[in-house]
């Protein structure tokens, strides 16, 4: 059964950090938006991955945990009732500049004057580990691999398995909370920053975390997905049997670009080659912004793809509003629309 078009000025394909900013700029030129991702709530990777991490790098917070930046930027669009499409997954995009349709899978669709993608890396799942019956420890929730909540690790036995930034900084946030930590890799080499390092180091000094190299995970035992032992295995094949509560895997993430590639726009190496000074694409009147656009000089910092999401915005603001020129004001000046 069709359902009723949505009419926008502007979709934004991607409701994190970028997409949620870049609404923002849009309503701030009285431009109307709506947000589609494919999560069932908006903050992307800022969400979904990493919510209690803290980020140092966001102007003026001298350090913000990833979901209250999220939360911010989501008390920052309130005022503008922005819709989104939220568990919906763009899988069409036809017409060109000034009037673009977009499909979602869930037959949603949207008419559009521009369209800004803000997909990070693009849609993403965690990379698991080859041991058998994960599924049922995983449902269970005493397998993760990525972290939500903090709490529920308080007083339990964690085993920590991965060699970078994550199995590192999980392993120092935790330290104080869980009974016991036990960090375990394939090699006695760790790649995160040589502050963390030297903080892991400490802590292992002081016995807060057990370093377990080079050992990889072998099984899981437990009953209805209760996690009770952590098998691991050395290079030469000697097993450790860990008491375990929770394993957290750090692997690293599997992203897919999925329709992505099939909506005739240049991709280079997974990301979309932009205009630095505009952020458009090589199909005009689509744009993209954070860790998917790509251009001589790009950082994947959240801070820049707010730098890029004002960019997109104003350019595309002649799409939108071909016979009316925009004149540059500082938001002191007009404060925030009360109408778009």
């Amino acid at each position: 059964m069709t359902k009723p078009s949505i009419t926008t000025d502007v979709a934004i394909i991607g409701a994190g950090p970028a997409g949620l900013f870049a609404a923002f700029e849009c309503s701030m030129l009285k431009m109307k938006s709506i947000l589609i991702d494919t999560l069932d709530t908006v903050g992307g990777q800022c969400s979904a991955l990493y919510p209690e991490k803290p980020i140092y790098d966001i102007p003026a917070h001298p350090n913000i945990c990833a979901q209250s930046l999220i939360d911010s930027l989501e008390k920052q669009i309130k005022p503008f009732s922005i819709p989104r499409l939220l568990s919906n997954k763009v899988i069409e995009i036809e017409g060109q500049i000034g009037n673009f349709t977009l499909k979602t899978n869930k037959n949603n669709i949207i008419q559009a004057k521009a369209i800004i993608i803000a997909i990070g890396a693009g849609s993403f799942g965690p990379n698991r580990p080859p041991l058998e019956n994960i599924e049922i420890y995983e449902q269970a929730k005493t397998v993760h691999y990525y972290i939500q909540k903090s709490e529920q690790f308080t007083g339990k036995n964690i085993v920590i398995a991965g060699g970078g930034d994550s199995a590192v900084d999980w392993a120092l946030a935790l330290k104080d909370k869980a009974k016991s930590i036990t960090l375990i890799h394939r090699r006695d080499r760790f790649r995160a920053s040589p502050e963390s390092i030297s903080r892991l180091e400490a802590a292992i000094h002081n016995k807060k975390i057990n370093k377990l190299v080079p050992y990889q995970l072998y099984q899981l035992h437990g009953e209805n997905g209760v996690l009770k032992t952590v098998d691991v295995i050395s290079l030469d094949n000697h097993v450790k049997f860990i008491p375990t509560d929770h394993l957290l895997a750090f692997f690293g993430l599997t992203t897919d670009l999925g329709p992505l590639q099939l909506w005739n726009i240049e991709i280079t190496q997974g990301r979309i080659p932009v205009t630095p000074s505009t952020c458009e694409s090589s199909r005009k009147g689509i744009f993209a912004i954070g860790d998917i656009a790509l251009y001589p000089g790009k950082l994947k910092l959240i801070l820049q793809s707010f730098s890029e999401a004002a960019m997109a915005a104003y350019e595309l603001y002649n799409i939108v509003n071909p016979d009316l020129p925009l004149h540059f004001e500082h938001s002191t000046t007009h404060g925030i629309p009360t109408k778009l």
